[in-house]
């Protein structure tokens, strides 16, 4: 096998999900902060309302788990990421955004956490608004380029 630009055997492409939980490593998986991250899933489980010993049970984990993610002592992988949005109610893609393990979506930050975060939603309704949001913002970008010129002038062409 080949060698990586980070050391790493080469593997194909990586999935988050085949980053964090196989092995699979990238230069985003090294740059997690582990403490923002477990800080942030703490905020957002406190402004939840949900005991930690709760996150726990819906998202399958064990407590003392759930607790040393929170404190930055644990890197847990983006399946159990996606399992702790779902407990929490919010979009695993935010979870993923906050580890490393995606870029952050291109638009206004206020329209996407907005959306990533009215509770009302379910998350297959979240991924479709930033999926339309998106094309809309693609299909805008590509008709506001300025249209190429000819070197003519108005006058020449006629």
């Amino acid at each position: 096998m080949r060698g990586n630009p980070v050391g790493h055997p080469t593997r194909g492409a990586c999935s988050p999900l085949a980053i964090a939980s196989t092995g699979c490593q990238t230069e985003a998986v090294q740059a997690i902060d582990v403490h923002s991250l477990g800080a942030y899933i703490r905020e957002q489980r406190n402004a939840a309302q949900v005991s930690l010993r709760e996150l726990a049970r819906t998202a399958g984990v064990s407590n003392p788990y759930l607790s040393q993610v929170e404190r930055g002592l644990k890197k847990p992988s983006a399946e159990i990421l996606a399992q702790i949005a779902k407990g929490l109610r919010i979009s695993a893609e935010t979870l993923y955004v906050r580890a490393g393990l995606l870029d952050e979506r291109v638009g206004d930050a206020a329209v996407t956490a907005a959306i990533a975060s009215d509770s009302t939603l379910s998350e297959r309704q979240k991924q479709v608004l930033l999926e339309i949001y998106a094309a809309f913002q693609t299909e805008n970008a590509a008709t506001t380029k300025p249209p190429a010129t000819t070197g003519k002038s108005r006058k020449d062409a006629s």
